[in-house]
């Protein structure tokens, strides 16, 4: 059985939360303590991920990212009418996240936000770049019966600590609106942050689509012809509450 969306909204919220305190956190702690750099930032952001996963994944199918969800909704993977609501907890869990951390660690860093040290129009070709390869991962473990399963958490946290190791020096890693929301909110510096919404709907609506093209036909497309509007379509997860799979991303 299915949770409700008031049990699903806040199960995102408390994902991206997590998301936001770890991943945006470990930037201000950096910055305060330098305890460590930015090596340790980006495995803050892969945990972040993982842990989000499992403890959210059965629940709500831990999206934790705007991008995901309208992305899986646009691929026919989601509830079309649960996308908004999904997007106003993950955005109030970042803003949350990031309230919290200031309240802790004072103004530090920007709160981890996400401005480019590159031009605009390089920076957005990263970031929709990378959230293409973290869209392509997620709805290959998301959607097919075939995919590694067991170890899913563990790749998808390795695709975002990936991505923010590379990236993080040249955007600030997002992919991710509600990640970057968050930090801006906190700390006023709205530099392109615009980018930083539509550069991964851009890449994760593109790469979902792509994979649904390439990928082999498998049981997961024995979805009855009454749910190809996306109105009745099972929420993406494993556990419990749910029969088929989760998604996730930071």
């Amino acid at each position: 059985m299915t949770p409700s969306i008031g049990r699903r909204c806040l199960a995102e919220l408390l994902g991206t939360f997590t998301l936001v305190v770890l991943g945006p956190g470990a930037i201000m702690v950096a910055e305060r303590t330098h305890a460590f750099g930015h090596s340790g930032v980006s495995l803050a952001f892969g945990l972040a991920v993982t842990l989000a996963i499992a403890a959210f994944g059965h629940v709500s199918g831990a999206h934790i990212n705007p991008a995901v969800t309208i992305a899986l909704a646009s691929a026919r993977r989601f509830r079309s009418l649960d996308v908004a609501p999904y997007v106003v907890a993950q955005c109030a869990g970042a803003i949350l996240a990031s309230l919290i951390c200031g309240w802790v660690l004072g103004p530090v860093a920007g709160y981890g936000a996400t401005i480019p040290n590159l031009s605009v129009g390089r920076a957005f070709i990263v970031e929709m770049g990378y959230s293409a390869l973290l869209g392509f991962v997620i709805i290959a473990l998301s959607s097919d019966d075939r995919a590694p399963t067991a170890l899913a958490s563990v790749l998808i946290g390795a695709t975002v600590f990936a991505g923010a190791l590379v990236t993080g020096p040249l955007t600030g890693g997002s992919f991710n609106p509600a990640r970057s929301l968050g930090p801006a909110v906190m700390s006023g510096q709205w530099t392109a942050h615009w980018l930083y919404w539509i550069a991964p709907i851009a890449g994760m609506l593109g790469s979902m689509h792509l994979y649904e093209f390439l990928r082999p036909a498998s049981v997961m497309d024995a979805i009855p012809a009454a749910t190809q509007d996306g109105s009745q379509l099972p929420v993406e997860g494993y556990g419990p509450a749910t029969d088929s799979r989760w998604s996730v991303s930071p």
